[in-house]
């Protein structure tokens, strides 16, 4: 079987800081995915820069603020961005499809499986997929993170084996390297913790609306769907492939997961959350280490409007996120029978279908 790659370009990889699509970039980013596709990989490629490379096309002097205007001018700058990559792949005859997607694309699981299919038959018929975020219909303000959390759904959606962030920073420091000149970068990354998000910063460039955090969150979902992740820039001719090999410019994320099921991707990164289970010691010992169910005897505190079916986040005392499930109870239902035993909650309830607030099928963990 094929190894699946997913490649995510940011927009200051793409644009100049003044605006305007960068040819040259464009047409060495075009070589290496076709080096890729000519060494036996399926490569998909997640790309910003629709807005970066609209804007001045429109007549705005500086990247617009206001949400109309961004996405008028990512209207302009998708088509001026396809163009670019179909006629710098066509160079190496590869073809290419456009796919614009938003998160209620993903939110929606119908919706998911018809996108999977798509992209499935694309890589099928040899087409390269270009993947963006469909920006001039979103109603939050380019909600995916300039593309990297996007990305990271993606990957695991496809089940990749490798998703390859690129941007304009070969990788995460233990400081910002453009204040600190000791600044050391860090070269792999096994387990994503309180500390490594710590040390990363804001945006680094103007053209672009992700920072190294949004790509520590992308590399959080990859990891945990057990795609292996590389944050880095490549610049040179071979780059990307040397990437592949475990000697690219930037910073790797290890994963020690299995590939996540897409109900557990969708619950966990993408569902909406209407309600907080607040639960004590032993709740958060049997849901963490334990395989084991929510029972309503663990349950200290119920918030939130919420029907059995719907998602809820469960915290813990400090108010730490532990992870989100599917709740077998109504709110007002749920509040007869906080902390009891299951054998009071038979008496308490009249039509128990499962005793169990969360079933562990129905439950990710989130906590780092």
């Amino acid at each position: 079987m094929l190894r699946r790659i997913v490649v995510k370009i940011g927009s200051s990889s793409l644009t100049s800081e003044e605006g305007g699509l960068n040819r040259a970039a464009i047409a060495y980013f075009a070589a290496e995915l076709a080096g890729l596709r000519s060494l036996g990989y399926q490569v998909l490629l997640v790309t910003s820069g629709a807005v970066a490379a609209g804007f001045r096309e429109i007549g705005y002097p500086e990247r617009p603020k206001l949400l109309h205007e961004k996405q008028a001018a990512a209207a302009v700058g998708q088509a001026l961005l396809m163009q670019s990559y179909r006629e710098a792949l066509a160079v190496h005859k590869v073809a290419s499809a456009q796919i614009l997607l938003t998160r209620s694309d993903f939110q929606n699981r119908k919706r998911t499986g018809n996108a999977s299919m798509a992209i499935e038959e694309l890589l099928h018929r040899s087409v390269l997929p270009i993947i963006n975020e469909n920006d001039t219909v979103s109603v939050d303000e380019l909600k995916f993170g300039d593309n990297d959390t996007l990305s990271a759904l993606v990957a695991n959606l496809l089940k990749a084996d490798h998703l390859i962030i690129l941007t304009d920073t070969d990788g995460l420091y233990t400081q910002d390297p453009r204040i600190n000149p000791a600044a050391e970068r860090i070269a792999l990354v096994d387990e994503i913790t309180d500390e490594i998000y710590s040390i990363a910063g804001g945006a680094g460039s103007s053209v672009g609306t992700g920072g190294m955090r949004s790509k520590i969150d992308a590399a959080k979902i990859g990891t945990r769907g057990g795609v292996t992740v590389f944050v880095g820039k490549v610049t040179q001719p071979g780059e990307l492939p040397a990437v592949l090999e475990g000697r690219g410019p930037g910073t790797y994320f290890e994963t020690r997961s299995a590939t996540l099921p897409r109900k557990k991707q969708w619950l966990g990164f993408l569902s909406t959350p209407l309600g907080t289970l607040t639960v004590d010691n032993g709740a958060e010992e049997a849901l963490l280490h334990g395989g084991r169910s929510l029972l309503p005897v663990g349950v200290k505190h119920a918030q939130g409007h919420f029907h059995a079916g719907d998602v809820v986040e469960v915290v813990n005392q400090n108010r730490e996120t532990l992870g989100r499930g599917i709740i077998n109870y109504d709110s007002e239902q749920l509040q007869y029978i906080l902390g009891l035993p299951s054998t009071e909650v038979i008496k308490k309830v009249e039509t128990v279908h499962r005793l169990e607030v969360i079933h562990r099928d129905e439950w990710i963990s989130l906590k780092l």
